[in-house]
């Protein structure tokens, strides 16, 4: 028989041949780890009561990977998984770079305290209905949308944690939470349509959809591509996602609805994630698109902080009103991205740390004062001072970090946030700062003065407030205190974080380490 003459394909050119280190695997090690706990818990739903401290133990275990991942990256710099060892752009890369890293670990701090917290905030039915595996599934949504570096998978990833939150958002059934959970749908399902647009248009452009290929190939097809119009289409589904002016309605409307530690969750991560994508796509892939953009991010962003500050002031019920405060902390985020230097978008990195911590302490707060008054009205609550000192001295610490003010963590991005607008002569862009920031003073201050020290009125039933709820408070209060007092280094990984953003080269050479085919 003749030998065959058909050369042997040399696979070094597509595919990984060399052994991968045991440290690229923290990489995807984040989502692995909470969809196989997921699973776990829905094959032990006949068994209710392990739920709980199986899916806290593995959130402790996410902390501790998202942190030697960090560690790992601020180390060695970006690092690459790639999928069956296929080398972009035939297989599907996660990459890890410092930006990355910092909102997962923040997330996944956010997501364990959320889980301490479910212990005492959920009951027998919440759990049988699926909480604790809808927590773990929402953190593999928002794990793979921090860590991913594919935008087609970015939408994916979006589409987890949204079932997640589906999910989450109305169980118990009643009947205020399918009224949020309508609203909530319907314009995340028109900033959905609108994603999965743009990224059909991207691929049709670029002919990829890998990250670092599409911010090596951007330069070369904006003479020939109609970029801003992609670069328009990404901004207004991200914006509705991450709840801007003027499209902001949906989640003061719905995130009162569910239980306080679903609120949090919600608070604290599904925006952050919105404003993540932003901050990738039109900082790293998209960076002369993001400036022929940048007046009307910039009018979004002061327009989400001074709607979101007027509409604190105008509610009586504190889990609405946190859902304002919410709003406003997102067109703070905006303002840097629309300044694009690298102090704006680091301050964006920071004050989304930031905002992922002391709005889950914020949720947190507001569940104690609600048991503490027998409500979440600011006509019926009063005496929380009296009631328990140190909740009211807590509460203090983070409506002060909320409104911007010194020394807590809340103060720094906002000082970054004004200079950086001062920077490049915004000096209205700054104003609307620090009115936003005034308003939001005034607002808390009036929660205080009504539900802390006004005398409790006949109607105020004090419970017992366990561990489980106060054990997560004192923890993320500390982290808003530490980064107050001591944010050198903070302030200085965001700073790294937004240069690679704007020079990603290390980010390319991670994800082809032999240069772009």
């Amino acid at each position: 028989m003749a030998a065959s003459t058909t050369p042997i394909a040399d696979l070094s050119t597509a595919m990984l041949t060399a052994p991968v280190s045991a440290g690229h695997w923290l990489v995807i090690l984040p989502v692995a780890l909470c969809i196989v706990l997921g699973a776990l818990l829905l094959t032990l739903r006949a068994h209710v009561r392990l739920h709980a401290p199986i899916a806290v133990s593995g959130l402790a275990a996410l902390v501790v990977v998202d942190a030697l991942l960090l560690q790992k990256v601020i180390a060695e710099g970006p690092v690459t998984m790639v999928m069956g060892r296929w080398l972009p752009p035939f297989g599907i890369a996660f990459t890890a770079d410092l930006f990355g890293a910092l909102m997962a670990l923040a997330a996944a701090i956010a997501a364990l305290a959320g889980s301490l917290y479910a212990l005492a905030d959920t009951d027998a039915g919440h759990r049988r209905f699926g909480f604790f595996p809808l927590l773990l599934l929402l953190m593999a949504g928002v794990s793979g949308a921090f860590l991913t570096g594919d935008v087609f998978n970015l939408y994916v990833w979006f589409e987890v944690l949204l079932i997640s939150s589906f999910g989450l958002l109305i169980l118990g059934s009643e009947r205020r939470q399918i009224d949020g959970a309508m609203k909530y749908a319907v314009l995340n399902l028109i900033a959905t349509t609108l994603f999965l647009t743009a990224v059909g248009y991207l691929y049709a452009i670029f002919g990829t959809l890998n990250m670092a290929d599409v911010a090596q190939k951007a330069a070369g097809l904006r003479d020939s591509a109609p970029l801003v119009t992609l670069a328009a289409l990404f901004l207004f589904a991200f914006a509705i996602k991450a709840a801007a002016f003027p499209v902001n309605f949906w989640l003061p409307a719905s995130y009162h609805t569910p239980r306080i530690v679903v609120s949090a969750l919600f608070a604290g991560l599904l925006t952050k994630v919105g404003i993540y994508a932003l901050i990738r796509v039109m900082v790293m892939l998209m960076p002369v698109e993001r400036e022929e953009l940048s007046l009307l991010i910039a009018v979004l962003g002061a327009a989400t902080t001074l709607a979101g500050a007027l509409g604190a002031l105008a509610q009586t019920d504190i889990r609405r009103l946190l859902g304002y405060v919410v709003i406003s902390g997102i067109g703070n985020m905006l303002v840097g991205i629309s300044i694009g230097t690298p102090g704006g978008v680091s301050g964006a990195i920071f004050y989304a740390l930031h905002s992922i911590v002391l709005m889950v302490a914020l949720y947190f707060a507001a569940g104690i004062a609600g048991r503490l008054g027998g409500s979440f009205s600011l006509a019926s609550l009063g005496g929380l001072y009296r009631a328990r000192g140190w909740f009211a001295a807590v509460s203090l610490i983070l409506f002060f970090a909320a409104s911007g003010l010194p020394p807590f963590s809340g103060f720094w991005p906002k000082l970054m946030l004004v200079k950086a607008s001062l920077d490049v002569g915004a000096w209205w862009l700054a104003a609307s700062l620090l009115v936003g920031g005034f308003l939001t003073t005034i607002c808390f201050g009036r929660v205080f003065l009504l539900a802390y020290w006004r005398p409790a009125g006949e109607a105020a039933a004090p419970a017992a407030i366990g561990w489980t709820m106060t054990v997560p408070l004192l923890l993320l209060t500390a982290l808003v205190v530490a980064f107050g007092i001591l944010p050198e280094q903070l302030l200085s990984l965001t700073q790294s974080a937004a240069e690679s953003l704007a020079d990603p080269s290390a980010y390319i050479h991670s994800v082809f380490p032999g240069g772009v085919p």
